[in-house]
This record gives structure tokens, sequence and C-alpha cells, in this order.
């Protein structure tokens, strides 16, 4: 018999106090809306802003960081269309949901930031042993102290609302914002020594931009890892697994259990789980349907992450019901290579 929760808020029969309910749907869409159409307004003054002033005060440093504002403001768009896409309700064609959608664009987000590093690097090494004329005014400078204040401030910003709703790509698009905002730290410093040490420091404002390109290279690998990971269905992390292994072993009515499954649902840290439990080959079929509830409710409260619980209902045998949570589940039902679970 297969039992899965058709609404993850919904109320219980098993008499289970209801886990927190979940953000309404059109709140948290307005809220990443809002927040992602606020990082491209910025973004593009920005990046308006600090090429000009390279331009005007020949400052390849600012150059480059109003670059990574450009890319910043090419994942803004994606993200705008993932994080509406990826709430559209099941359908013909996606009968799980769209979920996976908020992956695919962190990990659009991730390669743009990759590249984008990648660009920065590869033009500062060339142009590390040039001589020209050196920065012309503190224009850059300025533009540069600008830009820290106020990608720093929208990095928490979005970081609170990626957070707040789990939102894999919103997070992503935060840590594109910090990223700019570490870029104009370098870009400042290095603008700064080359201003104050002359034409022997000019080397500075080349040499900051490599330095802030290796950290955006970690940033964009990261990134691109994390959404690989929900997009490949990994199991959560062992603590998480143990986590949901103790709540099964203790619910009433549950003889036993194996062929446990969790995976990423692709949005954020949310799990979705698969589960074999043996009950007594004796009750009702629906005193079975009620433990089946009893785990997804218990389940969801242990760990509200938990969007989507399918268990299949098995007559325990007879030994087991003798001596219950003593078996053994086989090797391979536990993820990530778990020590056998006793239940």
């Amino acid at each position: 018999m297969l039992h899965q929760a058709a609404d993850t808020t919904g109320n219980s029969s098993s008499g289970l106090i209801n886990p927190p309910p979940a953000p309404p749907l059109q709140e948290q869409l307005g809220a990443e809306r809002r927040v992602t159409i606020l990082g491209m307004v910025i973004n593009i003054l920005l990046a308006l802003g600090k090429v000009s002033a390279g331009v005007i005060g020949n400052s390849s440093a600012i150059i480059a960081d109003g670059l990574h504002s450009f890319s910043d403001l090419a994942s803004d768009i994606p993200v705008l269309w993932g994080i509406t896409a990826a709430k559209r309700p099941p359908d013909a064609d996606h009968h799980y949901g769209h979920f996976h959608y908020e992956s695919i664009v962190a990990l659009f987000v991730g390669i743009l930031l990759f590249a984008a590093a990648l660009y920065i690097a590869i033009s500062a090494v060339i142009t590390l042993s040039h001589r020209d004329n050196g920065i012309r005014n503190w224009l850059p400078f300025y533009l540069a102290l600008v830009s820290i204040v106020l990608k720093e401030l929208l990095y928490w910003l979005t970081r609170a609302v990626g957070n707040r709703y789990h939102n894999q790509a919103i997070i992503a698009n935060a840590w594109h914002h910090r990223t700019d905002a570490f870029s104009s730290i370098a870009a400042a410093l290095g603008i700064a020594g080359a201003l104050i040490g002359g034409e022997r420091w000019a080397f500075l404002d080349h040499l900051t931009a490599v330095l802030l390109s290796a950290f955006l290279l970690y940033v964009g690998i990261r990134i691109i890892r994390d959404a690989v990971h929900n997009l490949s269905d990994r199991a959560p992390d062992p603590g998480t697994l143990n986590e949901l292994h103790n709540t099964i072993s203790a619910i009433p009515g549950v003889i036993s259990y194996h062929a446990f499954r969790a995976r990423a649902s692709g949005a954020g840290k949310k799990i979705a789980i698969d589960i074999h439990i043996q009950v007594d080959p004796n009750i009702s079929v629906s005193a079975g349907h009620d433990i089946a509830t009893r785990v997804e409710r218990q389940i969801q409260l242990a760990n509200p992450d938990v969007t989507s619980t399918v268990v299949h209902i098995e007559p325990a045998e007879e030994k087991e019901t003798e001596n219950p949570r003593n078996g053994e589940s086989h090797p391979g039902d536990n993820p990530r290579g778990n020590p056998g679970h006793t239940p």
C-alpha cells in the first residue's frame, strides 16, 4: 500500500500538532521580486558609473569592477524569471512541480560569475606589466567606496530574503552582490595605492584585479557545486539523515522500516522522502493508513524542510512482530553510505 501526503501543511487526523505553516506563496514571490528588481536598478547605476569613472580616471581596476556589476545585472534577469517559474504548480509535463528551476538559475548565475572572474583575471595578468600614465584622479576611488556600501547592504537584504524562503537562486544572487562589494574593496585599495605611490605603484591597480578574481572564481565554483548537488538529487547531510532515522524509529505502530531514501527537492533545503514501513499484519487498512499519516506528520514536525513523503506500507514478518525494531536495514537503503541503521 502506498500513502503520500497531498498537503504538507494540512490538518492530520492523528491528533499531532501541525508544523509551522509555510509563508503564503504570493508574499514570498513579492518579496523575492522586489529584492531582485532593487538589485537590478543598483547594478545598472553602479556598472555605468564604474565604467565611466574608469575611463575618465584611467583605472583598469574600477573598469573590471564595473564589468562585474554588469555580470550581476546579467544574473538578475534569469533570477527574476526563475523565482516565478519555480512557483508554478505541477502540470501535465512536470508532475512533481518546477522546483528545479531555482537550481538551474543558480547554476547559470554561478557560471556567469566564474566567467566574469576568469575574464578579469586574464585581462589583469595581460596588463600587469604595462606602464601607462597611471590613474588620473580620485573619481574611481570614490565610485569604489559607493559600491562597497551599496552592494554590502544589498547582499544582506537579498540574503535575508533567500534564507527566509530557502531560495537557492536568491542566495546565489546575494553572493553575487557581496563579491561585487569585495571586488570594490580590492579596487579601492589598489587605486589608492597607485594614486599615493605614483607611477611606481601603478601595478597595484592591476594586481588587485588579479587577487579579487581569485575570490570570485572560488565563490562561482561553490555556487555551481551546490546547484549541481541539488539537480543530481543528492541526499541530505548525515546529521539530517540521523535525525530522520531517529524520528521514524520512535513512531508508534512502525515495527520496522527499510528502503529509506531522501533527496534534495531542487528548492534550497527542501527534502523529498520515500520509505517502506512494516506494520502489524493483523491491523485494518484504515489503521495502517493512520500509521502512515503519523509517519508523514512526525517527519515534517522533526524537519519542516521535508515537503514530500511517500510511505509504502508492508505487513511485518512474524519474527519482527515478536522482536520489533531489531532487524537491520539493507546497506543500500541508507543514502550516502551511512552505516546500516537498526530501526
